[in-house]
């Protein structure tokens, strides 16, 4: 039995600015994301990808389309409700996190703003679900490496227990040998929770290691939606897709550990 989509993007577009000044950063958009899987969004920089998770979660305007998650439409303005299912994690962990709000400040603000209780067992679990014990609650951002910045961050966005992530280039700020860490982390983690994730990258080993199906975009539009396993084997169909996987090859062939986290 078929089951329902966690999130249902109909046409989406997504504009800035109007007159001879328009620009159309997403054109007519639309994909499906089953529950408990990962959806990969993929392209060059300015293809729209990360515009996409934007939109999704308020902070890009919508000019057309649906949005519905959990089989129900989102409202503008996004509501409470709404981001106690989908959370967001960016792509650098530093400017992500306030410099002088510690990690215990960071991990009680959500919980503040939603009225919940138990904060303090809420937080120590939230710490050990991303790896970390509980000396790293009362440390500031410049006191934490990238790896566990973005670790917090990751701490951050499940502590209200979401359906959804949203995860822009979450490793590209990262060291190599970090990086497959946090996408192994990323991986128990929808696991033992259920998650669903859209994760937007540029790097095909991480959507090949991670996605279950991808969409690749090229100038705000959708070229081509495909899965991982036919990425890997490189049988695209488009043009622009080949292009891309025989780029990430040639890369991969002269620095080994670019493919860390696709062999791991």
């Amino acid at each position: 039995m078929a089951r329902d989509p966690m999130l249902d993007i109909r046409s989406l577009r997504v504009t800035y600015g109007t007159g001879r000044m328009q620009v159309d950063a997403v054109k007519d958009v639309s994909f499906q994301v089953e529950p408990g899987s990962v959806y990969g969004l993929v392209g060059e920089s300015g293809s729209g990808k990360s515009t996409v998770l934007r939109a999704i979660c308020g902070l890009a305007p919508v000019s057309a389309g649906r949005i519905m998650v959990d089989g129900r439409e989102v409202p503008s303005p996004r509501s409470k409700a709404f981001y106690r299912t989908v959370q967001m994690v960016f792509q650098d962990p530093y400017a992500s996190l306030h410099p002088r709000h510690t990690v215990d400040r960071t991990l009680s603000e959500p919980l503040a703003i939603h009225g919940e209780r138990d904060a303090e067992a809420r937080i120590l679990q939230a710490l050990r679900e991303v790896g970390l014990g509980p000396s790293f609650r009362f440390r500031y951002p410049h006191q934490l490496s990238g790896g566990q910045r973005q670790r917090i961050a990751i701490a951050r966005a499940l502590i209200l227990r979401p359906k959804v992530l949203l995860l822009d280039e979450p490793t590209s700020a990262l060291d190599a040998s970090v990086q497959a860490e946090i996408l192994n982390l990323l991986d128990d983690l929808r696991r033992n929770l259920g998650l669903t994730y859209i994760l937007v990258s540029h790097d095909l080993a991480v959507v090949a290691h991670l996605c279950d199906r991808l969409l690749v975009m090229r100038h705000g539009e959708a070229v081509e939606e495909t899965s991982s396993e036919t990425l890997r084997a490189n049988r695209v169909e488009s043009d622009y897709t080949r292009s891309l996987v025989e780029a990430s090859q040639g890369f991969t062939r002269r620095t080994p550990q670019a493919g860390a986290p696709l062999a791991s």
